[in-house]
C-alpha cells in the first residue's frame, strides 16, 4: 500500500475534482455521486471515510462486503452500498440482502435469479445493466449490440428496477468513445443513469455524462492483494 493517505481530504479533493469538471461541461456538480470503491480495504479504513461524512461505497465481491459492511452500516444506517463486481447466480440472494445498487447485471440467467431473490425477499436494490463497450472477450457485459433487447427483457419482462448502464473501458483505449456509447444506449432505452469514470479518467466521464463516477485508488491508496473470491 502507499504510505497511509489522508482519506478525508483525498475525498474532498475528489470532489473538488468531480465539480470542476462538472461546471466545465455545465452541469449542476450535485447531479453526480461519487462512489467511494472500498474494495480490499478493511474497515478501518472504510471507517474513516464515513467518519468524513461519505455514504456512497463500491464493493466487488459479496463475501468480502459480507465480512465487513454489516456492522458498518449499522453504525452509518445511511450508507449506500453497490455491488460493482461481476456476481456469480449463487451469491444473488446475498447481494440482493446486502446491496443497495447492483451494478453489474450482464446475462439473463443472472438476472433472473436477481428477479426472483427479489420478489422472495420483498427487497428492491436499483439495478444496472453491464455494458462490453470494449467487445473484450474476458471482460463481463452485454455487448452494445444487444444491450436494447437485453435491457427490454430485463425491465418489461422480468420486472427488474433497471435505472442505468454501467461500462468498464479497455485499458489501452481512449474512454471517451465508450462514455459516449453508454450515454448513446442509455438516452435511446429511456435511462437516466450512467456508472461510469474510474480514478484516471473520472473527470471525463463527467463531461460525457456520468451520474456516478467509481473512484478507489485515489481516495484509499493502492489496493492491497487478496485471494480472489466474486
Amino acid at each position: 500500500m502507499t504510505p497511509d493517505t489522508n482519506i478525508a481530504q483525498n475525498l474532498v479533493d475528489i470532489r473538488a475534482r468531480i465539480d470542476e469538471a462538472a461546471r466545465a461541461a455545465n452541469r449542476a456538480p450535485d447531479h453526480i455521486t461519487l462512489v467511494a470503491v472500498s474494495k480490499t480495504h478493511d474497515a478501518a479504513r472504510i471507517r474513516l471515510a464515513l467518519q468524513a461524512g461519505h455514504r456512497v461505497f463500491g464493493e466487488n465481491r459479496v463475501q468480502e462486503a459480507e465480512d465487513k459492511w454489516p456492522e458498518l452500516k449499522a453504525a452509518y444506517p445511511a450508507t449506500e452500498l453497490h455491488l460493482i463486481g461481476p456476481l456469480q447466480r449463487n451469491k444473488a440472494k446475498r447481494a440482493v440482502q446486502l446491496f443497495d445498487v447492483i451494478e453489474t447485471i450482464d446475462r439473463l440467467k443472472l438476472a433472473t435469479t436477481i428477479a426472483r431473490e427479489m420478489d422472495e425477499q420483498g427487497r428492491r436494490p436499483d439495478c444496472y445493466i453491464q455494458i462490453n463497450t470494449g467487445e473484450e472477450p474476458q471482460k463481463a457485459g452485454i455487448l452494445a449490440a444487444d444491450a436494447d433487447a437485453f435491457i427490454g427483457r430485463c425491465r418489461d419482462g422480468l420486472g427488474l428496477p433497471v435505472v442505468g448502464l454501467m461500462c468498464i473501458p479497455p485499458s489501452d483505449e481512449e474512454p471517451s468513445m465508450h462514455f459516449a456509447l453508454l450515454a448513446r444506449i442509455a438516452e435511446r432505452n429511456g435511462l437516466g443513469r450512467l456508472s461510469m469514470g474510474m480514478s484516471g479518467d473520472f473527470e471525463t466521464a463527467v463531461r460525457f455524462g456520468a451520474s456516478s463516477v467509481r473512484v478507489g485508488t485515489a481516495i484509499f491508496g493502492s489496493r492491497p492483494v487478496i485471494n480472489a473470491e466474486t
